[in-house]
């Protein structure tokens, strides 16, 4: 729903923007103040579109930063927002909270190799942040490379600055690796830009300082993020629940205004649908992704929209955004060297208790279905639930 009313509403080649800003003369290869960077809400402003900035900022001329960096993030308004409360996992990478200078997801990919030699464990991260503290205290045992998370605890300390592996981890993985969110958005943001800044060649020795900046002078450089299009493919392939929440809160300040909020981004989305004769008076938006237990919508309502999709002549954009059967993103795994592969273009959804699928199934005659499936049960994510769906696909493909 949110990335079909974002393409219906914004385009198929709608692009966010981050702005940067020297706040200071160049002089001797010297940037003598600050670097300012204000958000826009790109979802996707991961290490290597980052180092395009960084890249752009060293092309002017300027190795050194004698100041600090400035964060504006103010063109969303995220207030009260806990991350343990959809299931007490702070750290898991869904978890996220959108931010309108988000960097990365906000996520540490950790990376754990044994080292025999030694019976212990080198752990790595990327990106390199030098503010979030590493605390390895793993030790090596003996086993095969199984286990939940290999055996490693996490644990972070209320900053979320340190970090602290324990376990043990067994000699049988040869390297393993897993995403957790650190620091706060403002407080990664600085990392990763001085980590990419640094290992440019660059010095930076500066701070951070959150500001709201709304100076009308032009930017030094204004970076576009990726096309509309592609950003949905990222959240429906991969079912990136962060990145949906950002194209909300985008509808929102687009609509009505910055600071985009939770409410009007849902204000956004029920007047697009009034606009287009789609009364679903029992629908229950939350917060624009699959992570919530109040969200409410049904298998008709699903079916509605996807046919209204397949009449658009953004079709192809938003049916290519789902994944194939068999083929990639979250079905890469699923209906392998199997008649249904590559006939489907399907969203999944998965809770604890939960799992579903959206989308458009090609039948063996060559007729294409609008096929959903919404099961909620006890248990029912365990495997039934998608027996279940592989049953049905089946058989519609042979209709």
């Amino acid at each position: 729903l949110t990335t079909l009313v974002a393409l219906d509403t914004l385009g198929p080649t709608y692009t966010w923007k981050t702005e940067v800003y020297l706040r200071g003369e160049v002089e001797e290869e010297t940037l003598a103040g600050d670097v300012l960077l204000k958000g826009y809400g790109d979802p996707y402003l991961v290490a290597d579109r980052l180092w395009h900035i960084v890249r752009s900022i060293r092309r002017a001329g300027i190795d050194r930063i004698s100041g600090d960096l400035l964060l504006d993030d103010s063109y969303f308004d995220i207030t009260g927002y806990d991350p343990a409360a959809f299931d007490n996992q702070p750290l898991r990478a869904y978890n996220v909270a959108p931010n309108a200078l988000m960097m990365n997801f906000k996520a540490v990919r950790y990376i754990f190799e044994p080292d025999i030699a030694t019976s212990t464990v080198d752990l790595s991260l990327l990106p390199a942040l030098d503010n979030l503290q590493v605390v390895n205290q793993l030790s090596l045992g003996n086993g095969s490379c199984s286990g939940y998370q290999r055996g490693i605890t996490i644990t972070a300390n209320e900053d979320v600055d340190q970090m602290i592996f324990s376990g043990r981890f067994p000699s049988g993985c040869r390297s393993y690796s897993m995403y957790r969110t650190a620091l706060s958005h403002n407080e990664f943001a600085y990392g990763m830009f001085k980590a990419l800044w640094l290992e440019g060649g660059g010095e930076f020795s500066g701070s951070w300082k959150n500001v709201v900046y709304s100076d009308d002078e032009e930017p030094f450089l204004s970076f576009d993020s990726l096309p509309l299009t592609d950003i949905i493919t990222q959240v429906n392939k991969h079912s990136n629940n962060v990145m949906a929440r950002q194209i909300l809160l985008t509808l929102a300040a687009e609509k009505f205004g910055a600071p985009g909020v939770l409410e009007n981004g849902r204000k956004a989305v029920n007047q697009w649908l009034d606009e287009h004769g789609m009364q679903f008076d029992d629908l229950k938006l939350d917060n624009g992704s699959g992570l919530s237990r109040d969200s409410r919508i049904t298998a008709r309502q699903v079916g509605k929209l996807l046919r209204y999709a397949f009449d658009s002549p953004f079709m192809p954009e938003f049916m290519s955004s789902m994944s194939v059967t068999g083929l990639d993103g979250t079905l890469s795994r699923r209906f392998e060297e199997d008649p249904l592969t590559g006939m489907g273009h399907i969203k999944t959804g998965s809770l604890n208790d939960v799992t579903a699928i959206a989308g458009y199934l090609q039948a063996r005659s060559g007729t294409r279905y609008i096929i959903v499936s919404l099961q909620n049960y006890e248990g029912v994510h365990r495997g039934t639930g998608e027996e279940v769906q592989t049953a049905l696909l089946r058989w519609l493909y042979e209709m």
